[in-house]
């Protein structure tokens, strides 16, 4: 199949020159959003691919070949079959190694009036995202009935940590999590990112007084947790992800902060639980979540159902193009 697309690529090529750089990105398009579209404009390509990805979509490969062509001008050619679609790009000087970096976010999103009650009116692949739970709700997060209710001595053994493992919990809180992690990687530490002041200064008394010092506390922003590239071993997320105004650009962000082979805990309560009394938005299904980790570059690894009412979805970074295929 590849070497047929190639092949009718060149047949266009009536003179040859010197090869010339191609980038050759295969996608899948469940919604057909590539289908109806013409260019063969290399600048076209992110709003092509934005639309691909908002509507369902994920990067299944990409690959880079040297093709003797008829122009050194930037060029795009794409073809469409099966629920997928192949980008041939040719002669462009952008890095194209990973192309999610070029999606447009703003095409991504969507409004909604009015707003679910729990809400912000903000649509996401499908999902409405959720109003944030403020510093006054720390309490919540502290009860004592807390460890009984979620089992969330099961979850740190799910995590399975290594002494030396950087982890971020993201959406810290009061660290309710950063503090039973830190002993788990003495070798290592926990970098605590949280956009509320607030709760990092609950955090950092709370770290004191229990005499952690292998916490870093980091004021996020919405759309970027703040963390240096390929810093991080596991990313954590427990009942946080689906309050993220901009789910897009924090991923990236953590995409760039995880080592490759990094592995991303996404904890949320069961939306395909009516027994699970958490108001609709601030619940995931399984199929959504995954849904929003894959299309944004993450590899799935399994799903755990252990705890009374919360999924345990494990993604990882692909550590090469091969595993991005996979």
């Amino acid at each position: 199949m590849w070497i047929s697309r190639i092949a009718m690529w060149m047949v266009l090529c009536t003179v040859t020159v010197a090869a010339a750089p191609c980038q050759i990105i295969l996608v899948s398009d469940p919604s057909g959003a590539a289908a109806g579209t013409q260019s063969t404009k290399a600048e076209d390509l992110p709003v092509i691919l934005s639309d691909v990805i908002a509507t369902g979509g994920r990067i299944l490969s990409t690959s880079r070949v040297d093709l003797p062509l008829s122009t050194d001008e930037p060029i795009l050619s794409m073809s469409t079959s099966d629920s997928k679609a192949t980008f041939v790009l040719a002669n462009d000087p952008r890095d194209w190694s990973n192309p999610l970096v070029h999606v447009d976010p703003d095409r991504l999103y969507f409004k909604k009036s009015p707003p679910a009650y729990d809400g912000i009116g903000k649509i996401y692949m499908g999902r409405e995202i959720s109003q944030v739970m403020g510093h006054l709700g720390a309490g919540w997060l502290e009860r004592p009935e807390r460890e009984q209710e979620e089992r969330t001595d099961l979850l740190m053994k799910m995590m399975e940590l290594d002494r030396d493992d950087v982890v971020a919990d993201i959406g810290s809180g009061t660290g309710y999590f950063t503090l039973r992690i830190a002993p788990k990687v003495p070798d290592g530490k926990v970098v605590a990112v949280d956009i509320q002041p607030e709760m990092n200064a609950i955090l950092e008394q709370n770290a004191e007084q229990q005499g952690i010092s292998n916490v870093e506390t980091v004021l996020g922003a919405i759309d970027d947790a703040k963390i240096p590239e390929n810093s991080i071993d596991v990313v954590l997320f427990v009942d946080a992800y689906h309050e993220f105004s901009n789910p897009w650009e924090m991923k990236q962000s953590l995409y760039k902060a995880l080592r490759p082979g990094g592995r991303v805990v996404l904890v949320e309560y069961r939306a395909e639980d009516p027994t699970v009394l958490i108001k609709p938005h601030h619940k995931m299904s399984e199929i959504q979540a995954r849904h929003e980790f894959e299309a944004a570059g993450f590899r799935w690894v399994t799903t755990y159902d252990d705890l009374p009412q919360q999924h345990v979805l494990i993604f990882t970074k692909p550590g090469s193009q091969a595993e991005v295929a996979e």
